[in-house]
């Protein structure tokens, strides 16, 4: 207890010169540069998608139980665990056996655009099941979206980026559920949800192909995937405490731009004219939205 005091007081003495909000909002950025890595883990690891989810799944809940008990806060994740956390679980399980895959059969900029979409998505679901009054202006951004994922899918028409572009849509409706999930019973703990969900792919990836036949080191990047996106999702969470939501949301947006940068820097993928077309229109969309959101 002492020694959590030492870290939430020494933790104060960051933010406070900053100001809450600045910290707030140097966090969120911080933590969308480390979720844009996505991509490029998942095309850099020569294996195939299945041992990827595996492995990753294996050292991302030991790295979320070992998280929880540095912080005490196995016990209370536990007591909150009830029908929620566990449809949550089932839901992120979903969604992420379609995110690895998708990288792997389209390109890191179509996933990256289409996961974009995800907060209006959200927002979609909270108007349609939690009946949140929306404004004309979701509706217009929605009708942007459309065409501008529309423009990208009709690019990979006819190719093998379609199966991946499918993916990527099923993954950002599935994280849709889970962040409209999160809003109906925002009690739900987080971290232990994220852990049972990726327990529950091992047995599947175990299945579909042979986790222990991969190269030493393919199993070291996934260690190193894992650890970024533990690193991740703990800056969003610090983050999110200290913005408002739709300022959260649109600074978020920074992801798709850096997993585009990425990949372009690290693997030489240039994205072509109807994704940068479509881009574009989706980007644009949601930024209006969520600056109409925060005025």
């Amino acid at each position: 207890m002492a020694l959590r005091k030492r870290h939430d007081l020494k933790l104060n003495a960051v933010i406070r010169p900053m100001g809450s909000r600045g910290f707030g909002i140097a966090i969120i950025l911080i933590s969308a540069l480390f979720f844009s890595t996505a991509g490029v883990f998942s095309k850099g690891i020569s294996s195939d998608a299945w041992v990827i989810i595996t492995w990753r799944a294996i050292f991302a809940a030991m790295l979320g139980i070992l998280w929880l008990l540095a912080r005490g806060g196995l016990r209370s994740e536990l007591r909150r665990f009830g029908g929620p956390a566990l449809a949550i679980s089932i839901v992120y399980a979903c969604g992420t056996s379609a995110f690895i895959p998708a990288f792997k059969l389209t390109s890191i900029a179509n996933v990256a655009l289409i996961w974009g979409t995800a907060p209006l998505v959200s927002a979609l679901l909270a108007w349609v099941w939690l009946r949140e009054t929306m404004s004309d202006r979701f509706f217009i951004s929605c009708l942007i979206v459309l065409v501008g994922v529309g423009i990208l899918v009709a690019d990979s028409v006819g190719g093998v980026h379609l199966l991946g572009d499918s993916l990527a849509m099923i993954m950002t409706v599935m994280m849709a559920v889970m962040m409209t999930l999160y809003r109906r019973y925002p009690d739900t703990p987080v971290v232990l949800p994220t852990v049972l969900g990726g327990l529950l792919m091992v047995p599947v990836g175990f299945t579909v192909t042979n986790p222990l036949a991969a190269p030493v080191i393919d199993i070291l990047l996934c260690v190193a995937f894992a650890l970024v996106f533990l690193v991740a999702s703990v800056t969003l969470a610090m983050g999110s405490r200290l913005l408002a939501p739709g300022e959260t949301a649109l600074l978020s947006l920074t992801e798709t731009p850096y997993a585009i940068l990425l990949a372009f820097l690290i693997l030489g993928a240039v994205p072509d004219v109807p994704t940068i077309i479509g881009g574009v229109m989706i980007l644009g969309a949601i930024a209006w939205y969520q600056l109409s959101m925060l005025r």
